[in-house]
């Protein structure tokens, strides 16, 4: 599938599943807890239909069915994930092969580079910086209080407009359906990679312009539309 032809002038990036590879990680963590609560674990594979809307649908979706009645608070659930993840986050996580010229390849287009996560933005911000410490990221965005998370467009329009840009101007790339619906909500250019947690298919149905299956396909699409 090819994107109808509109110049590009800046790239907004989910993070987990998009430009870094940090499933394990996340699954570990949100395992730790499980443990610690007495409950059944999960396999890493099934973290990939866990993640995408925030610590507190990770935390409901790993949760037993049987339990979620039950005294448990989720509040209290990912206060302890944080715990854990904030001893995990680098442990296996990493940016998949190629991002990293990808990223540098847009920034020498001069087109404006951007993260828009629901992992929470102390986390979000930390994981940008640790792991792309020479790209020239303008805005870094995780999760933040009284801010509803993707899909809701709010944060991704608070972003063009700090940009400047029109909505079509920017491309908004991501793994997930979340990451479709908040790109097709806030106008913005849709493109989905088939590299992290979700099928192309599911991409494609949430309004995904084109699925991209390598950074370096990505980076051609985009150096077409400069």
């Amino acid at each position: 599938m090819t994107l109808p032809f509109t110049p590009i002038q800046a790239c907004l990036f989910d993070l987990d599943g998009t430009l870094v590879d940090s499933l394990r990680d996340i699954a570990e963590s949100m395992n730790a807890v499980l443990h610690r609560h007495h409950v059944p674990t999960h396999p890493v594979e099934a973290y990939n239909t866990f993640v995408g809307d925030g610590m507190i649908a990770l935390a409901e979706r790993a949760w037993p069915t049987e339990l979620r009645d039950s005294s448990i608070n989720m509040l209290d659930l990912v206060e302890e994930m944080k715990q854990e993840y904030a001893n995990r986050w680098q442990n296996h996580s990493t940016p998949y092969p190629g991002i990293e010229s990808m990223l540098t390849a847009c920034a020498s287009r001069g087109m404006n580079l951007g993260v828009l996560s629901n992992k929470p933005d102390a986390f979000t911000k930390k994981m940008v910086t640790h792991f792309f410490p020479d790209i020239p990221f303008s805005i870094v965005r995780g999760a933040r209080e009284g801010v509803p998370v993707k899909p809701d467009p709010t944060s991704a329009r608070e972003i063009q407009q700090e940009w400047g840009l029109s909505p079509s101007s920017i491309a908004y790339i991501g793994d997930t359906d979340t990451d479709m619906k908040t790109g097709c909500s806030a106008g913005f250019t849709t493109i989905g990679v088939s590299w992290g947690f979700r099928e192309p298919d599911e991409l494609l149905a949430q309004g995904a312009q084109c699925v991209v299956d390598s950074p370096s396909e990505l980076s051609q699409i985009l150096s077409n539309r400069t």
